[in-house]
């Protein structure tokens, strides 16, 4: 067999990404706050990039020899002043330090739980099993204050620091500390440690905690009443008390701040025109340009073409990224005044009237690709007079009432929660009533399994569950 190499040619189509295609596709899909933190690394990272705010004087330097100079050395003396005035002086010894005022005032990021937990168990006196035990049971408490794990779990033949009793005692110790309930491993035991600690007298709601914490929990009252031979006003009198006991101790301690959403366009109506408007929200991001310095040192002829290529690719890449932050603004623009007017009744009138509307309808709207318009929408929030909304929120399917009007589905769960909050809790509605209910304000056609489904995601428990006695 012969084995010889020939040259071919084939003609073919393929789609290839330019990296600035890239940028901007990920710039379009930032948050907003993601976007601030984006722009404040190439600012640091790109020397040619600046914001307009920060603009250097665009004078040139004063000469103190009346001599005629050239448009490169006028230059080079402009870039040296632009280097000395941006040079922080060093503070004196009798001067404030303004970086270490700013440290001293910035919040301390909060304690954890585990250290809050680790701090009061260095305080404990207990023999040194003991304490190696209560150590290791700190490091499996969870976030919200309990033991995740069996003590038999954290005890094994093989270890002779401590015994599975000094685990109990080490246990029966971190019980005791703050915040009320930590290190219980259910809640059964959370409440029974709080009430173990509480001032008042709380044997009733010990023995309702003792004996028919499942029947608590399946809202099974007069069952209980009748087992604790007292009347349901005594049980509930009972339940309104533990009520007040916290069954995420550990959330008290080292809880995680929640960021602020911040919305990226505001939907507004207008009286003059009777029409809503929409606008971007500017505050937040500062406004970029490419540096003037920098954009005649490339052009200059003092400048080696190793460095000219360097402020060249810097210059490329800052133009790619204010372009990037401009489209996605137009974009964003473009993709919101399409939900507002297919989505009219909604800011005219609330969720319930929220309609059925996909993606590929705005994307149509707007002349671009589905993609780009999930991309617009993912983690953007849009402020209107119903508060400040998600504007994947406006996106979904749904079904038509008996008047033939597409409702979202996020208008049926609406609905279902208006028809649970004006039931009569002493005897709420069964999914086959709420389906009924639904019927008669014209939603039909719905599963039981599908109401069941949307009471999941509402957290609505079971009619069972609703009853107050």
């Amino acid at each position: 067999m012969k084995l010889e190499m020939r040259g071919q040619m084939r003609l073919e189509q393929q789609m290839k990404l330019a990296p600035h295609m890239i940028q901007s596709m990920e710039i379009l899909q930032l948050p907003i706050l993601a976007l601030q933190e984006r722009i404040e690394q190439e600012l640091d990272s790109n020397p040619v990039l600046e914001m307009e705010e920060s603009r250097p004087s665009e004078q040139s330097a004063e000469t103190t020899e009346p001599k005629e100079q050239t448009k490169d050395d006028t230059l080079d003396e402009e870039f040296r002043d632009y280097i000395e005035q941006n040079v922080a002086p060093r503070p004196q010894p009798d001067e404030p330090d303004p970086k270490l005022a700013a440290m001293q005032n910035t919040a301390a990021l909060p304690q954890s739980l585990h250290d809050y937990l680790e701090d009061q168990w260095r305080l404990v006196e207990a023999d040194d099993p003991v304490k190696k035990a209560g150590s290791l049971i700190i490091d499996y408490i969870d976030d919200k204050g309990y033991l995740s794990v069996r003590l038999e779990q954290l005890h094994s033949v093989e270890r002779s620091d401590f015994k599975l009793e000094d685990l109990h005692k080490a246990l029966e110790l971190i019980q005791k500390f703050d915040p009320p309930g930590v290190g219980a491993r259910d809640l059964k035991e959370c409440l029974l440690i709080q009430i173990a600690q509480s001032a008042d007298d709380m044997s009733f709601e010990r023995k309702l905690v003792t004996d028919y914490m499942q029947d608590l929990l399946e809202n099974r009252l007069p069952e209980i009443a009748k087992k604790m031979n007292c009347s349901i006003e005594d049980v509930n009198r009972a339940i309104e008390r533990l009520s007040k006991f916290d069954t995420s101790p550990g959330l008290q301690v080292g809880r995680n701040e929640n960021h602020p959403v911040t919305a990226d366009v505001i939907a507004e109506y207008s009286d003059e025109s009777g029409d809503y408007t929409v606008r971007f929200v500017e505050e937040g991001l500062p406004r970029l340009r490419l540096s003037d310095y920098y954009l005649k040192m490339a052009a200059g002829s003092k400048v080696g073409e190793k460095d000219k290529q360097f402020l060249q690719n810097n210059i490329r890449s800052a133009q790619w990224i204010i372009d990037a932050i401009e489209q996605r603004k137009n974009t964003l623009l473009k993709v919101t005044r399409s939900i507002v007017n297919h989505q009219r009744d909604f800011f005219d009138k609330g969720q319930l009237y929220l309609r059925p509307l996909p993606m590929s309808k705005v994307a149509e709207d707007v002349h671009v690709h589905l993609a780009t318009v999930s991309r617009a929408v993912a983690g953007k929030y849009v402020q209107c007079s119903w508060g400040i909304l998600p504007l994947r929120k406006f996106f979904s399917g749904g079904v038509e009432d008996a008047q033939g009007n597409e409702k979202s589905w996020e208008a049926v769960r609406a609905k279902l929660q208006e028809i649970i909050d004006a039931e009569d809790k002493s005897k709420p509605f069964s999914d086959d009533q709420i389906k009924e209910k639904l019927a008669e304000s014209g939603i039909t056609g719905l599963a039981r399994r599908t109401i069941a489904k949307y009471r999941g995601i509402l957290k609505i428990p079971s009619a069972r569950l609703r009853k107050k006695y």
